[in-house]
C-alpha cells in the first residue's frame, strides 16, 4: 500500500467528468496510445490527453464516451504531444479500462 494522503492533499485534486470529442492514433508514442480531445464543460473547457488504452478500445469506441480525468495536472510533453490532463483508468490483466460514470453526468461535474 502507498503512503496515506491527508484530506488537504485530496482536496488539491480536481477530478472531473468530460466527453471525448475526438480521438486519434498516436504513432509517435513509445507505447501504443491514443490522443484525445475532451470537453469538460464551460468552466474548464477542452483539454487534450493521451492514454495507453489501445488493448481494450478502438478509436471509434471512445469518441462520444464520458471519461473521468484529473484536470489540474501540469502539462506533460509526451513526444511531440502536450498532455493537459490525466484520464483515469484501471490496470487490468488485459489492458487499461477507462473509469467512467455509470449514471448520467454532465461535462465538468466534480468527482469527490
Amino acid at each position: 500500500m502507498k503512503d496515506l494522503v491527508s484530506w488537504q492533499d485530496f482536496e488539491k485534486l480536481d477530478i472531473r467528468v468530460g466527453t471525448v470529442i475526438d480521438a486519434q492514433r498516436f504513432p509517435e508514442a513509445k507505447k501504443p496510445a491514443y490522443t484525445m480531445e475532451i470537453d469538460f464543460g464551460p468552466e474548464i473547457g477542452k483539454k487534450v490527453s493521451s492514454a495507453q488504452i489501445t488493448e481494450l478500445y478502438q478509436v471509434f469506441e471512445i469518441i462520444g464516451q464520458k471519461v473521468i480525468a484529473l484536470v489540474n495536472m501540469p502539462p506533460k510533453k509526451i513526444g511531440p504531444f502536450i498532455s493537459e490532463c490525466l484520464v483515469l483508468g484501471i490496470y487490468t490483466e488485459t489492458g487499461v479500462s477507462l473509469l467512467r460514470p455509470d449514471k448520467y453526468s454532465s461535462n465538468g461535474d466534480k468527482v469527490g
